[in-house]
């Protein structure tokens, strides 16, 4: 059985009188994709800010491994190996692929804060930044400026990034919005080769791909779990197919 890297039991988020998410409990195994589905308004976008620590739960615990992180700071969680890509994509648009890139290793190094002449001297920024953008496939790009890259590349670049802090865990928001068919392939095959190396979570929308990706599946609405499993299991769950796969679960 895959390892456990993230879990969270019963995680709760309150604004106001408002239950986003409420005992909400997941695992995260490392060599699993984890898809988390379900209608708008779900709680899906909520969990996974909790998770990266963009959001702190009002009740319940996250731990990474045996440590428990509900209430640190999002950078100390990326340095614990959390990465996290977004719904818009958080580049540096005038910077080239290799600059992005090596700045998020950076990051992640013993000195953040010496950002160019020692990100040049340490070799294992270097090393980590050419593994990313080969990982995910910008290999011959490093020089293109970010803001002339496709949606699609530059998506992949944002992956390429959350890679070079050498994450345990890489929580996805929706990676394919946006995309074309021929776009959206290319990045379906590269969160599938993410399960060699991490722990993998993904919040999306198209179905297809949830199911053509998931090793695991998890269903929410109103901010709770209503299903959660293999993905062969879950699709013909009745309450999965009432709420929300509709015609596309009767056509398993």
């Amino acid at each position: 059985m895959p390892e456990t890297t993230l879990r969270a039991e019963r995680l709760g988020k309150r604004f106001g009188g408002l239950r986003a998410v409420a005992e909400v409990s997941i695992e995260i195994r490392r060599g699993e994709i984890h898809a988390v589905i379900g209608p708008n308004g779900a709680g899906k976008s909520t969990l996974i800010n909790l998770l990266s620590g963009e959001l702190i739960a009002s009740s319940g615990e996250i731990k990474l491994g045996e440590t428990d992180i509900t209430s640190l700071a999002p950078d100390k969680r990326a340095r614990a190996g959390i990465g996290r890509a977004f719904q818009k994509t958080t580049i540096f648009p005038r910077f080239t692929v290799h600059e992005n890139v090596r700045l998020a290793a950076q990051a992640r190094s013993r000195a953040p804060l010496r950002m160019f002449g020692g990100a040049f001297a340490d070799p294992d920024v270097q090393r980590r930044t050419a593994d990313a953008i080969s990982r995910a496939g910008l290999a011959g790009r490093e020089s293109i400026i970010a803001n002339v890259l496709s949606h699609g590349e530059q998506r992949q670049l944002e992956i390429a990034m959350v890679l070079a802090t050498d994450p345990a865990i890489v929580l996805l928001d929706e990676p394919l919005a946006g995309m074309g068919q021929l776009e959206a392939r290319g990045i379906i095959a590269l969160i599938a080769s993410l399960r060699e190396r991490h722990a993998v979570l993904i919040v999306e929308h198209d179905m297809d791909a949830v199911f053509e990706l998931a090793d695991r599946l998890t269903v929410m609405q109103d901010g709770q779990v209503i299903a959660s499993g293999l993905p062969q299991d879950v699709r013909v769950h009745p309450a999965v197919r009432a709420a929300y796969l509709g015609t596309h679960g009767d056509a398993a």
